[in-house]
């Protein structure tokens, strides 16, 4: 679910747009047993709109510009692999809040 390189996160997130909020899920796995983040927002997936609003969710809740974070593929799927730019402490920090995210539930 998440990789570390030496500058940069990779997270694999499954994106359902047109929620009700804006959240972190909790992480989930497929029926192949890849795991990754779940994320909800109330954009629409239309032009862009659901992938900004992934942007500024992760952005807010990892208190990071939003300018560090790109959805690097999946930009039209509901499964994406999000690159956050990140080193050294920043990194870690990051990091361990991801993983915090993915063992929290969040209520529907």
């Amino acid at each position: 679910m998440i990789s570390v390189s030496s500058d940069a996160i990779a997270v694999q997130v499954r994106l359902a747009p047109g929620a009700s909020r804006d959240c972190l899920a909790g992480s989930q796995a497929d029926a192949a047993e890849r795991h990754y983040l779940a994320a909800r927002v109330r954009a629409i997936p239309e032009k862009g709109k659901a992938n900004a609003a992934l942007i500024a969710l992760l952005a807010r809740q990892l208190g990071i510009p939003k300018r560090d974070i790109d959805v690097i593929r999946g930009a039209t799927s509901r499964m994406k692999t999000v690159r956050i730019s990140a080193n050294g402490p920043e990194q870690d920090r990051i990091v361990a809040q991801l993983e915090a995210f993915a063992d929290e539930r969040t209520p529907d």
